[in-house]
C-alpha cells in the first residue's frame, strides 16, 4: 500500500474515461462493434485538425454519418457534442448513445 500523503488537489481530480462508454444500445453486436469504431476513429481524426469544438463536432458528425449510411444503408442521423439532451424516433435495433474522451456524447441512430 501506498502510505504517502495525496497531493493537495489530487482526491478532487475528475476520472476522464478513455474508452468508449456505451450507455445504451440496441443494435447487433457486430454493428455496434463497427459503430463504435467508426465513432471513435472520426472524433479523433477531426479532433486534431481544428480548433473550435463546433466544427470538431460538426466534422465528426458528418463523417459518422456518411461512413455508416455506406455500410449500413441510408437514413442515419448523428449528433456529436457536450452538454446535450436528446429524444429521438428510431428503427428498432439502430441506436447507440455513448461517450468519448471525457465529456463528448455522441448519439447514432436510424430514421427512415
Amino acid at each position: 500500500m501506498d502510505d504517502q500523503p495525496k497531493a493537495e488537489g489530487e482526491a478532487d481530480k475528475k476520472i476522464v474515461h478513455v474508452y468508449p462508454l456505451v450507455k445504451f444500445s440496441d443494435m447487433n453486436d457486430d454493428v455496434r462493434a463497427e459503430a463504435i469504431e467508426l465513432s471513435i476513429t472520426a472524433c479523433e481524426k477531426y479532433a486534431q485538425n481544428y480548433e473550435k469544438i463546433t466544427k470538431i463536432n460538426q466534422h465528426a458528425a458528418k463523417a459518422i454519418k456518411e461512413l455508416m449510411d455506406k455500410k449500413f444503408g441510408t437514413f442515419w442521423h448523428v449528433v456529436v457534442g457536450e452538454g446535450f439532451g436528446y429524444e429521438v424516433s428510431y428503427e428498432t435495433k439502430n441506436i447507440l448513445y455513448l461517450f468519448f474522451g471525457g465529456n463528448l456524447a455522441i448519439v447514432l441512430w436510424k430514421c427512415s
